[in-house]
């Protein structure tokens, strides 16, 4: 029972030191300090026991072997408790209008016909948007958190994804191949996994999927007709140190860097369908006529968690989306419901504790139209990203999915979806380890404002 005894103490150890090992290259000071405190706690126990009590009670002995080994095993097993009672959202039965997302508002001229007839048609929203439009903006020079080469840098990635604009859509080959769905999905897939995605998807698209009309393209205002059968969408992932500064400049950089990627990569998977004689368009930043996470989110790609993001298994929220649709015929990938995520953030809220805007609710999913789901406060959140300068994402940094996929934090997502304990306990323990409320970094490099060396995240924003 010694022998036994020894391996549990040096397998605990073990694994504490390479937690820290993980956080350390992670650059989560906090995490490395509480697991090499942790081991040395370990080695501290197990040594004194040892050295102190000749011979060790049998009692003892199995106690000190049986707590870790009966903790590691019943973390792993497929018990779930909890997840099996929550209730799938019913589809969407109707198609939202792009004009009324904050990305169509904030394009609206004071004193135009169209900025004139639109809050005549919806007076709540003027009242509301009334309040950040007098408030600096994004990427504003007078914007909190602005830094003339951060924010210039991220406005020249969203400069060139507008210029790709045109390219969103062609002329197609007068000669149609013809192709088995199942090895053109296979290769598409293949060269967006290759060429950078971190996931790929597809999904036949339904009409939820598509906006009902045009509002930051023209003609605006126009119906939007839904006009392909498939969709192949895929994700990018944000750099996980740049996420780790938000809300301050190099996020909106890593946001502007990654809508960038996907669009250079859904154009260009688009042109090809079109070579083999197929329809097909690019949805990117700016220019979409589909509903991106929706989409991803029927294709196999994730779920829809607390902050209306999609949450990915392995990067959680820290990804962008592409997606290109399209009539050549792909393989459909199944889409179930992840009820383990869902469970994780009703019991997790971290995002909703952190966020500067208040905009993210608590508690549980509510009804919206027919739609089972968390709905945050879009102008809050916008009123924020007017102030700060920056499109924030301190939800995504936060987010405990939003670790690197590796394996330490691969274990722990391995029996987060299995037992229903596991997801309680690492709940509690992202809390403890990384702190509820991370302490913000600053950025590693300033070009002329200081502003966020004052660590305040929590700006008035009315």
């Amino acid at each position: 029972m010694y022998i036994f005894f020894l391996a549990t103490g040096l397998a605990v150890t073990l694994f504490l030191f390479f937690a820290a090992l993980v956080s350390y290259f992670e650059h989560e000071n906090r995490a490395v300090r509480f697991f090499l405190g942790s081991a040395f706690v370990t080695i501290l126990i197990y040594g004194l026991l040892l050295i102190s009590v000749k011979p060790l009670p049998e009692l003892l002995l199995w106690v000190m072997v049986g707590l870790p080994v009966g903790l590691a095993i019943l973390l792993i097993l497929p018990i779930d408790l909890t997840a099996r009672h929550i209730k799938p959202s019913p589809k969407p039965n109707f198609r939202f209008d792009e004009r009324d997302i904050m990305f169509s508002r904030r394009l609206l001229k004071p004193g135009s016909k169209r900025f004139e007839d639109y809050y005549r048609a919806h007076p709540r929203e003027k009242e509301l948007d009334d309040v950040w439009r007098k408030k600096p903006g994004l990427l504003s020079p007078k914007a909190r958190f602005y830094d003339p080469v951060w924010f210039n840098a991220a406005d020249s990635s969203f400069e060139t994804v507008e210029r790709m604009h045109p390219f969103v859509d062609g002329e197609m080959s007068p000669e149609t191949i013809n192709l088995d769905p199942e090895s053109i999905t296979k290769f598409l897939k293949d060269w967006l996994l290759r060429s950078g995605a971190h996931s790929v998807g597809v999904t036949e698209l339904q009409e939820y999927h598509w906006y009902s009309h045009l509002g930051r393209q023209e003609p605006y205002g126009a119906p939007v007709e839904a006009e392909h059968r498939f969709a192949l969408a895929f994700t990018v992932e944000m750099n996980k140190d740049m996420v780790g500064y938000a809300p301050f400049a190099p996020t909106v950089l890593e946001s502007a860097d990654q809508y960038l990627r996907a669009g250079i990569l859904a154009v260009k998977v688009a042109a090809l369908i079109r070579k083999l004689g197929y329809p097909a368009r690019a949805h990117i930043d700016g220019n979409y006529r589909i509903i991106c996470p929706l989409v991803a989110r029927d294709a196999g790609l994730g779920e829809i968690g607390r902050m209306g993001l999609l949450m990915t298994p392995e990067l959680g929220p820290r990804v962008r989306i592409g997606v290109i649709t399209t009539d050549l015929p792909l393989k459909v990938d199944g889409y179930s419901p992840d009820k383990t995520m869902i469970d994780f953030c009703l019991q997790c809220s971290k995002c909703a504790d952190n966020c500067p805007s208040k905009a993210i609710p608590f508690g549980d999913r509510q009804w919206d139209h027919n739609v089972l789901r968390w709905k945050i406060n879009p102008e809050a959140c916008y009123t924020y990203w007017t102030i700060s300068g920056t499109d924030c994402a301190r939800c995504i940094q936060v987010c405990p999915y939003s670790h690197p996929d590796n394996l330490l934090h691969g274990l722990v997502r391995k029996a987060v979806r299995r037992n229903s304990l596991a997801r309680t306990l690492a709940v509690k323990m992202d809390d403890v380890v990384y702190g509820r409320k991370p302490v913000l970094r600053n950025i590693p490099l300033s070009f002329g404002n200081k502003a966020y060396r004052e660590n305040d995240n929590k700006i008035e924003t009315k």
